[in-house]
C-alpha cells in the first residue's frame, strides 16, 4: 500500500467536500430561485430533487469534510451527481463549458474513490483502516 494514501484521501475528501459546500450552501438561501431554475430545466420533482441535491451537497459535504459516516454521504453524492447527469447533462454531451457532464461525473467519481478506499486516517472516523469497501 503507497505510503501516502490517508494524505491523498485527505486531499481527495477536502477538495470533494469544498466543490459539494461550495455549490450546496447556496442553494439554501437561493431555495425558490434555484426551484424555479431546477424547474426549467426539467428536472423530475423538482422540490424533492433540490431538497435533495441539498442534503447531498451540505450534509454530504460535511460529513466528508471531516471524514465520517463517508458509507452514507458518498452514496448520496453519486446518486445526486446521476440524477444532475442524465437530467440536465447529458444531452449537452461531455464538454463542461457547453453543459455538458464532464463535471458531475468528476464529482461522482471522487465520491465513488472515497466509498471504496474509506475517508484515511486523517479523519473523525473511528475506523483506523482506509478502506470502507473491502473485498
Amino acid at each position: 500500500m503507497p505510503r501516502n494514501l490517508d494524505l491523498g484521501l485527505l486531499m481527495l475528501r477536502l477538495m470533494l467536500a469544498l466543490i459539494l459546500l461550495y455549490h450546496g450552501l447556496p442553494k439554501l438561501g437561493n431555495f425558490s430561485e434555484d426551484l424555479d431554475a431546477f424547474s426549467k430545466m426539467g428536472v423530475p420533482v423538482p422540490a424533492l430533487s433540490l431538497t435533495f441535491a441539498i442534503a447531498a451537497e451540505v450534509i454530504g459535504g460535511l460529513l466528508i469534510l471531516v471524514g465520517v459516516w463517508i458509507v452514507v454521504a458518498a452514496p448520496l453524492v453519486i446518486i445526486n451527481m446521476l440524477g444532475a447527469i442524465f437530467a440536465v447533462h447529458w444531452k449537452a454531451g461531455f464538454d463542461f463549458t457547453k453543459g455538458g457532464y464532464e463535471h458531475p461525473l468528476t464529482v461522482l467519481v471522487m465520491a465513488l474513490v472515497l466509498l471504496l478506499a474509506g475517508p484515511g486516517r486523517y479523519g473523525f472516523s473511528r475506523r483506523s483502516t482506509s478502506h470502507a469497501v473491502e473485498g
